[in-house]
């Protein structure tokens, strides 16, 4: 278990060989230097963990420590495998191309052998809270899990998420974004439950694509669709959701670093 030291944070990573998912997966974890001194963390999984080391991660928990601006927050990358389109996804659900097949497999692997491992390595009992974040594909994904699974999970942070996802393809004749839209349809037919909280980033430049000729690109669209969703279930902008759209912001991970201090400090404000 390698161990690196950035000022205040400590990184270190593990190798976790998945039963359910067949394969070794990279595990990088982010966590305050006086960690044995902290009474109570906060879990976040990030999909894409490897887009962190990209981004140097360390040093944006740095600077957000020595401003006091977050509360202490345990984070967990987990690095995406060659299958990603197959892993991250709607679990259950496929989208119109059979993507996604493994995202039940990706959902067992988080709960029966993520999380256990986590406690026992670093022998933390239970978590002040878990939320889940993802960027893309991994975003959808890591909504899926959250929303599924609102018993375990608290927050869930969607950057440039997926959420176009859908089981018919647009050239289709019978072709509805209202029906086919995976995760919207989910969230309207699941329950309101009161202490889940959600956080969207899109950019303006994440895509050009714009399927309905709205003027408005489907990135936007589709997340403003989900948000829409929520609100209906009784989500409040005031309360529960947080929606970050940055000008000229991309679908790439300089904008997803520059966007991430935002999610942290409206999730566990110091």
């Amino acid at each position: 278990m390698p161990i690196t030291t950035q000022q205040d944070i400590i990184t270190d990573n593990f190798f976790i060989k998945s039963a359910q998912l067949q394969r070794e997966v990279i595990i990088d974890c982010y966590y305050p230097a006086n960690f044995e001194q902290v009474q109570s963390f906060s879990l976040i999984l990030i999909n894409d963990g490897q887009d962190l080391r990209t981004m140097q991660f360390e040093n944006i928990l740095t600077d957000l420590y020595q401003q006091n601006k977050i509360s202490p927050v345990f984070c967990v990358g987990i690095h995406c495998s060659a299958d990603r389109k197959n892993e991250y996804g709607t679990a259950g659900v496929l989208d119109y191309k059979g993507r996604g097949a493994k995202a039940a497999l990706y959902t067992k692997f988080v709960m029966e052998e993520l999380l256990p491992r986590i406690r026992k390595t670093y022998n933390i009992v239970s978590f002040k809270d878990k939320s889940f974040a993802g960027f893309s594909l991994g975003g959808l994904c890591a909504l899926d899990i959250v929303w599924n699974h609102p018993e375990e999970f608290f927050k869930a942070g969607i950057f440039s998420g997926s959420l176009w996802w859908r089981d018919k393809d647009t050239e289709d004749l019978d072709f509805d974004e209202q029906k086919n839209r995976i995760m919207q349809r989910r969230i309207r037919q699941g329950n309101y439950i009161p202490w889940l909280k959600f956080f969207f980033e899109v950019g303006t430049q994440d895509e050009t694509a714009d399927r309905n000729n709205n003027g408005v690109i489907d990135s936007i669209d589709d997340t403003l669709a989900v948000i829409e969703e929520l609100e209906n279930k009784g989500y409040t902008k005031t309360n529960d959701i947080m929606y970050l759209e940055i000008k000229d912001g991309k679908h790439d991970v300089p904008t997803w670093a520059r966007a991430f201090p935002a999610f942290l400090q409206w999730g566990w404000p110091g």
